[in-house]
């Protein structure tokens, strides 16, 4: 499991022994259950997770009950409520374990400590927030600019896992749009 989280940070940053060493006894294992959450709305985002497998799901539930997904993370991805886990304010967002997951996590005081004692970290950091901006960034110029068969197929070039692994309805909370439209599209490809 460790093996995963060491080949990840070390594909972003160059870091002696001492220092990986340093950095992993940061890092705790957790065994999620299925639809466990790790952060509620209201709730301040005092950790990010690297998955080693599973899937986490980063979502809002709007005022009429429905949720609306804006990230999954897979196998080798970090996930966190970002802007509340760099602001400390309230979580606008819910983070679940979509499928059995493992994942390590890391606190915000021990993240930010890595930041202070360890030069490479805050490559490492930045490299994570250039991913999460333009990420966040394409999914909005998606919902803007592209109708449904369009996100549909950006989805299946760029990221099918997300197609291949979870339910129909996670799909459709992920391309905003009904479930009864993500069949119509699937029928029509």
């Amino acid at each position: 499991m460790e093996e995963q989280l060491v080949s990840y940070i070390k594909n972003k940053i160059s870091v002696t022994e001492q220092e990986m060493d340093t950095i992993l006894s940061y890092f705790k294992p957790i065994q999620l259950k299925k639809n466990e959450l790790l952060l509620m709305n209201g709730q301040s985002s005092q950790r990010t997770f690297f998955v080693v497998n599973g899937c986490l799901r980063i979502f809002f539930i709007n005022e009429e009950g429905q949720d609306s997904t804006r990230y999954f993370a897979f196998e080798n991805q970090f996930a966190t409520a970002l802007v509340s886990f760099i602001t400390a304010e309230p979580s606008e967002e819910f983070i679940q374990a979509v499928e059995e997951t493992q994942v390590y996590y890391i606190t915000h005081k021990d993240f930010y400590h890595l930041l202070e004692i360890i030069p490479q970290w805050e490559k490492f950091y930045r490299i994570y927030l250039e991913i999460a901006y333009v990420t966040n960034t394409k999914r909005l110029m998606s919902f803007l600019v592209q109708d449904a068969l369009e996100k549909y197929r950006q989805l299946l070039a760029e990221n099918p896992i997300i197609v291949r692994r979870l339910s129909n309805k996670m799909v459709a909370s992920y391309l905003n749009i009904s479930q009864e439209t993500l069949s119509r599209l699937k029928s029509r490809l």
